[in-house]
């Protein structure tokens, strides 16, 4: 006889909770035992911090798909908004521009971006899985799908953001009067009478030749800098149980409103104690499963859970860290509306504050004092001290 399915019920080891038994999806109460049972620490009132690609709206078209989470989804997000995008192989994101930046993360597969600045420097380039991309507001960009086809991450600058809203060059053809596009290009009217009445957004075209075929020389040369960055490729900073890539304006110079952190924690570790003193914090999960408790002050914590496809959101100079919850290393990437990426670690700042004071600050013992560090660890591992799923 088959074992009967454990059935997840919101009782604490201490007795508190009874058993659900009315209607309810049992396949999300899996997904999210932090939320059914949360810790005992967790306290007051924070708003929801999670919110899924998975229930979003999806805009399909010829040529790839498209879904975002923005404040519409996610109200706390209001410094940055998300969209999730798919290529075919020859599939366009059509010629367009946005009044916010773009900050990009290659999921998977390869694209082709073209784009031209205000003096006239155009850049191309191919992009592959790892790498970034940062178009700043106002500068009309193109993505395309290449042999394999592509599926990315866009992150904008303001939660408030739809990709569905943005300046297309379709669209203003189409609400252009004809004499008008006549004047300015100086074609007869007839030449525009097969243009598209609609915004086009995404459509499907051949995959485009070799990079070196689509050069277009332009009088006032390229982009002085780059608006292509390999993040993958960068050496991480390397600590017991994991690894961080900081990408910002430090490194990658145009990025000059998004800052951001490719982190890995390896099963049984963490991401450690610590807040950012400048902006509010959007993550991506990339893959495995984790959870976070974020500590708002005032006896407010709150836990939550989050899986490959998940956004999550941390207040501005709220305290949390993230456990890798799984059986696989935990990869996600962490945002911010910044120049520059910051940190503030809780074990450094202990460590750097006179001892007396901390001591008697936490009633702390020796054995705690002993272990603070000088130095800052972004994912931290201690053997016998892990926490595993059971």
């Amino acid at each position: 006889m088959m074992e009967q399915e454990h059935i997840p019920q919101p009782i604490r080891s201490d007795g508190a909770g009874t058993v659900d038994k009315g209607p309810r999806d049992v396949i999300r109460d899996k997904q999210n035992p932090d939320m059914m049972v949360p810790p005992v620490t967790d306290s007051g009132l924070i708003p929801n911090l999670r919110f899924s690609f998975s229930d979003t709206h999806m805009q399909l078209n010829q040529g790839g798909w498209s879904r975002e989470i923005t404040v519409r989804e996610l109200p706390i997000a209001t410094t940055l908004a998300g969209v999730n995008m798919s290529l075919t192989p020859g599939g366009v994101r059509e010629l367009h521009w946005h009044q916010q930046a773009e900050w990009s993360y290659m999921l998977l597969g390869h694209a082709r971006i073209t784009a031209v600045d205000q003096n006239g420097r155009n850049f191309i380039a191919d992009i592959g899985p790892g790498d970034l991309w940062y178009f700043p507001p106002g500068i009309p960009h193109s993505i395309q799908g290449l042999e394999d086809g592509c599926e990315f991450l866009l992150v904008f600058d303001d939660g408030h953001f739809s990709d569905l809203n943005t300046l297309s060059i379709s669209d203003w053809f189409a609400h252009t009067p004809k004499d008008v596009l006549s004047a300015n290009f100086g074609v007869p009217a007839d030449a525009f009478n097969h243009i598209p009445s609609l915004q086009v957004y995404i459509y499907q075209d051949k995959v485009p030749g070799a990079i070196e075929t689509q050069k277009v020389q332009s009088p006032y040369g390229i982009i002085p800098q780059t608006f292509k960055h390999r993040l993958l490729a960068q050496p991480p900073i390397k600590t017991p149980g994991g690894s961080v890539r900081i990408v910002d304006s430090s490194n990658f110079p145009i990025s000059k409103t998004i800052a951001a952190a490719l982190v890995e924690i390896e099963p049984g570790a963490m991401r450690e104690l610590h807040w950012h003193p400048n902006n509010d914090e959007w993550q991506y999960y990339l893959t495995g499963q984790g959870r976070m408790t974020v500590f708002a002050g005032n006896g407010a914590a709150r836990t939550f859970d989050y899986r490959a496809g998940d956004v999550g959101y941390v207040p501005f100079a709220f305290g949390h860290y993230i456990q890798n919850t799984g059986t696989q290393s935990l990869w996600f990437l962490e945002m911010f509306k910044s120049a520059r990426f910051e940190d503030v670690s809780l074990n450094q700042w202990m460590a750097l504050t006179p001892a007396e004071l901390v001591q008697s600050n936490l009633n702390a013992g020796p054995e705690l004092m002993g272990a603070l560090r000088k130095e800052k660890w972004p994912v931290v591992k201690y053997p016998g001290y892990s926490y595993y799923p059971k």
